[in-house]
């Protein structure tokens, strides 16, 4: 694995580990209006950076699919558990 897609990868991760500490206090209802609406605020932006970044790395997966002809090949991902 490259540098840059260690960065990409570690990047993501945290993206998602923050995003999910956005949910969990959300979810747990103590907090007041103002927190909650400055909390959604975060996460919508949280997790449009990380769908950025899942297009970002679904395209670059595709580019390394190539047939024959040197024509990108979309194929599945299918991750490993």
């Amino acid at each position: 694995m490259s540098t840059i897609e260690k960065t990409t990868a570690k990047a993501f991760e945290l993206c998602l580990s923050e995003l999910e500490q956005v949910v969990r206090k959300l979810e747990g209802g103590e907090l007041t209006l103002d927190e909650s609406l400055e909390a959604f605020e975060k996460g919508i932006g949280l997790a449009r950076d990380c769908e950025k970044r899942l297009d970002d790395a679904k395209g670059r997966i595709e580019q390394l699919i190539k047939v024959e002809s040197n024509e990108a090949k979309t194929a599945p991902f299918i991750p490993k558990d």
